[in-house]
């Protein structure tokens, strides 16, 4: 998996202090998209280990308390990102099990593959549907047009 933008302190995507990555890939590419950059799955620069690490690293410190983790993109439920993105969830709900993860993805909570509920299974929310030009409301909180469905799973 590739990421572009890693933000250890964002107070704009979700609730609270959260950590966010803005993943590569998306196969959706809505007109009117705000990260056009990220589509590409072999943009953006390689998830390391280290990247993983530092991740948890912020979230379990305690100078600056961080509610969650938010994922975005691109998409991280790309077929290509679900094995790292599944990783990293699993890794956060055993070392950082106070923590909430938030996922944006342009598919819908009904058609997602086995393999996408797996990581949807480990999560708290999920932002779905893909970005309507049409639909676009700037005073929509957490999503950018109103057919896009926010699903508190726990």
């Amino acid at each position: 998996m590739n990421y572009h933008q890693y933000y250890p302190v964002d107070v704009v995507n979700g609730p609270g202090t959260r950590c966010t990555l803005f993943v590569a890939g998306c196969i959706h590419q809505c007109r009117g998209c705000y990260n056009k950059s990220t589509w590409s799955l072999t943009s953006g620069k390689p998830f390391t280990q280290e990247m993983e690490d530092q991740i948890i690293a912020d979230l379990q410190d305690s100078r600056i308390k961080r509610q969650g983790l938010s994922l975005s993109g691109g998409d991280p439920l790309h077929p290509q990102n679900l094995s790292a993105i599944l990783k990293l969830v699993l890794r956060i709900k055993t070392e950082c099990p106070d923590k909430d993860i938030w996922v944006w993805t342009g598919y819908l909570l009904a058609d997602l593959t086995p393999e996408q509920q797996e990581v949807v299974n480990h999560i708290n929310v999920l932002i779905d549907g893909k970005f309507v030009q049409e639909l676009y409301d700037p005073a929509l909180l957490w999503r950018g047009s109103s057919n896009q469905v926010i699903h508190k799973l726990k």
